[in-house]
């Protein structure tokens, strides 16, 4: 039983965990390559594509999107995509497609000459499904070695935590006066009535044996 409660809070937690990596934002130190346009076919990936912005069909079998080529510092591709979160989920309230597609546009750079952006995006790369974070914002940097505090990272998760950690100690507390007190009740009601039923055997016992002698 032991091994099955932990077990449940471990899974619990790495979910919370991996929700908190998609949703929150990132920063990646890269150099731009290039910008292009692509119409896509959504399939069992769709979940992991922004819904429609303003203006396309909603519910779409495709539409085209917008991507940013770029290369790490460490020398390996990494492809974002460009789409509006507009009112949706995660809250990023993201409606400048274009405009960022343009400022990324205008940052490219070459190996000879290498111009270094901070890309700040959500979600995950993953070439096997085919999913692309989804770049929120492009700023110019003085090299490959800078370096950002991720302040609103730490505030939401400080405050979640805050949160969990205030539910459990009321939940605690409820449990101790309202639901202890009704199982120990209910224990003893239930001891109360076993002792009840193992002193009637008894009688029926005794009387048995003074009609049979046994």
């Amino acid at each position: 039983m032991v091994y099955v409660k932990w077990t449940f809070w471990a899974i619990v937690w790495l979910l919370v965990a991996a929700f908190f990596h998609y949703t929150l934002p990132q920063r990646d130190i890269v150099r731009i390559t290039d910008t292009f346009e692509r119409r896509i076919d959504f399939g069992e990936n769709s979940i992991f594509w922004a819904s429609p912005g303003p203006g396309n069909q909603v519910g779409g079998p495709n539409r085209d999107v917008f991507f940013i080529q770029t290369i790490k510092t460490n020398g390996k591709p990494l492809v974002y995509r460009n789409e509006d979160t507009s009112w949706g989920w995660p809250p990023y309230f993201k409606f400048d497609t274009n405009n960022l597609q343009t400022e990324a546009a205008d940052l490219r750079s070459t190996s000879d000459n290498p111009k270094w952006v901070a890309v700040t995006h959500y979600g995950w790369r993953n070439e096997f499904l085919s999913i692309f974070p989804n770049a929120v914002g492009v700023t110019q940097v003085d090299g490959p070695d800078a370096r950002f505090i991720p302040w609103l990272n730490i505030v939401i998760i400080v405050v979640f935590l805050a949160l969990v950690w205030a539910v459990r100690v009321r939940w605690i507390r409820f449990r101790q006066r309202r639901i202890d007190p009704v199982v120990a009740d209910a224990g003893e009601a239930w001891d109360d009535m076993s002792d009840s039923a193992r002193e009637k055997r008894g009688r029926l016992a005794r009387w048995w044996q003074s009609w049979t002698g046994k």
